[in-house]
């Protein structure tokens, strides 16, 4: 899926046509629709406003299709495919279509918006939802430094740095126990304590 609070925008020019291909992370389908309704708002005049959008949670996986008055499965299902191909969930993508006076055709079409959705999946920033223990930990300010940096380079994730007079207040998760690499840090001075478990999103 992509990283959370994620949206880009990329503009394609076929046959005279402007295609204008918004993703976005979406973790439902009211946030999904908002999207859509966005596009909608920022891109005024646009002749058509193809979407797709995939979806999931403890209930399975949803997809979605739109193709807007396109031609019926030229739009909204080759974005899906692109969609599904790259093996994303959670995320939205909207294709406005500023009309230039040439028609592309059936297969054009599908080439064109499947392709721009493709071409935008390239410079997706990607995670995964997992599942990791979040830890804490409560250190002096001159250690800070050297354990984000051990944290960072185990596959680590910070979640909060709070700064606070004694000292410096980190909230992260580590793909296993983190006990050894802060002990060998810190020599010994600091010890995380595990908080809850929670499903977070791990840059892949």
């Amino acid at each position: 899926m992509p990283a959370s609070g994620f949206i880009s925008e990329t503009t394609a020019i076929i046959k005279r046509s402007r295609f204008i291909t918004t993703l976005a992370r979406t973790d439902d389908e009211t946030e999904a629709r908002g999207v859509i309704a966005g596009v909608r708002s920022a891109h005024p005049g646009a002749n058509h406003y193809c979407s797709a959008f995939v979806l999931e949670d403890g209930g399975g996986r949803s997809s979605r299709s739109s193709d807007d008055g396109e031609p019926g499965g030229t739009a909204g299902v080759p974005m899906l495919n692109a969609l599904v191909g790259a093996d994303l969930v959670n995320v939205t993508a909207v294709v406005a279509r500023f009309f230039g006076g040439v028609k592309l055709g059936a297969g054009g079409l599908i080439r064109a918006y499947g392709g721009c959705v493709a071409d935008a999946i390239k410079g997706l920033p990607r995670v995964s939802l997992q599942s990791r223990t979040i830890w804490t930990l409560d250190l002096p300010h001159g250690e800070v430094g050297r354990v984000q940096e051990e944290l960072l380079r185990g596959g680590g994730t910070l979640m909060d740095m709070i700064y606070q007079d004694a000292g410096v207040h980190l909230v992260f998760t580590f793909p296993t126990d983190p006990k050894g690499i802060i002990a060998r840090a810190t020599h010994g001075g600091c010890i995380p304590l595990p908080e809850r478990v929670e499903m977070v999103d791990v840059p892949i």
